[in-house]
């Protein structure tokens, strides 16, 4: 879209945002929709250098994902299988144990621990030195607090806050937790348990604009209301052979910066948003542009097991290429700086290992080992 003399209200959205005004629903629909996208651009690139300065960060991570078993059927989804005959379901903890051990040996201080929703309860210790992140999809309350006991922080997907897509034929068809109010459930239950915790929402599966401009809102209600959403992801659906969406259209890059610009404007300067770079492939530098502060988390070990066709970029071009765009890279843990230092986020159990890992300023400190 051609920056040329923009409507009042989408001048009025810009005002809100970058003054660091809640922006209101209307609002945030005029700049999804309206706002001319080098404008967009410009507003949340300095709402984000206001607040984070020139600095991005990343988790070097290993990923384990325990079991491909799921209840769900999304329609975009091919890390999610059924039993077979002769396959074991559940990776062993000895198994768990000798990739967590890789990832200790390659300076990974997260172990990112992955599964479908629901096929079991249990989690297998981590006892690496790692700090475990888990994506453990829908829990109840009383599962989350245990959860926290081993794990510095946890996520779980808004994805959309729209129930249409769950209709005959739409994205979510067959997945009964992809409904929005349980997984907004989880989100607020996480925040009641004090639990640092990574949602986001993914874009391109038949949603509108404007859904996706309520997930980010309650998105926010949820932070405002608790205080514990430590990171926002925006991530763009990509097609993969052989899932129900195959031939769907992926989002392109510019629809991809405008949906993480209106999300800087709506979440503030102080939220932390990321993208995956291994998503846009070699563009990936041009997020930079929308506002993102972080590139999430990079194994120099592991796959990435949700879209194994799209390799991470390694770190030491991820470096280079950070710094041509003008940023210096910051390894951070699974756990953010602004909550890694903060008792009711991490408890008594897992304080020495943040400690032990953690610099004066809250991201990982140069040397450490786990």
């Amino acid at each position: 879209m051609p920056d040329v003399a923009t409507p009042y209200n989408v001048d009025s959205a810009l005002e809100a945002g970058l003054e660091g005004r809640a922006v209101s629903r209307e609002d945030a629909h005029s700049l999804m929709n309206e706002a001319p996208l080098e404008t967009l651009l410009q507003a949340a690139a300095a709402v984000r250098d206001r607040f984070k300065g020139r600095s991005v960060s990343y988790s070097r991570k290993v990923f384990i994902p325990l079991t491909h078993l799921c209840r769900d059927y999304c329609g975009y989804c091919t890390f999610r299988a059924d039993p077979q005959a002769g396959v074991q379901p559940y990776m062993t903890t000895d198994e768990v144990l000798a990739v967590a051990e890789a990832g200790r040996r390659a300076g990974c201080k997260e172990a990112l621990f992955s599964l479908g929703d629901q096929p079991e309860r249990l989690f297998p210790e981590e006892k690496t030195g790692l700090l475990p992140h888990s994506n453990p999809g829908l829990m109840g309350l009383e599962d989350l607090r245990r959860l926290r006991e081993t794990n510095v922080s946890a996520g779980l997907m808004l994805e959309s806050a729209s129930p249409r897509l769950g209709r005959s034929g739409g994205a979510h068809w067959k997945a009964p937790d992809k409904v929005p109010s349980l997984r907004l459930r989880t989100i607020d239950d996480a925040g009641q348990s004090s639990m640092a915790f990574t949602t986001g929402i993914l874009i391109g599966i038949g949603e509108t604009p404007e859904e996706r401009v309520d997930a980010l809102l309650a998105i926010r209600a949820a932070h405002k209301k608790h205080g514990h959403i430590q990171e926002v992801i925006v991530q763009p659906f990509r097609a993969k052979p052989g899932i129900r969406m195959a031939e769907a259209p992926e989002p392109c890059k510019e629809d991809l910066q405008r949906t993480i610009a209106v999300a800087r404007l709506i979440l503030g300067g102080n939220m932390n948003i990321q993208s995956p770079p291994n998503l846009l492939s070699e563009d990936y530098p041009d997020l930079l542009k929308a506002g993102i502060n972080d590139w999430g988390g990079i194994s120099p070990v592991t796959k990435d097991f949700i879209n194994p066709e799209a390799a991470w970029p390694q770190i030491s071009s991820l470096t280079a290429r950070t710094a041509f765009a003008g940023f210096v890279l910051r390894e951070r843990l699974a756990i953010y700086p602004e909550f890694s230092s903060r008792s009711e986020f991490v408890n008594d159990r897992l304080e020495p290992h943040v400690r032990k890992l953690r610099g004066e300023d809250g991201y990982a400190r140069d040397g450490a080992q786990c």
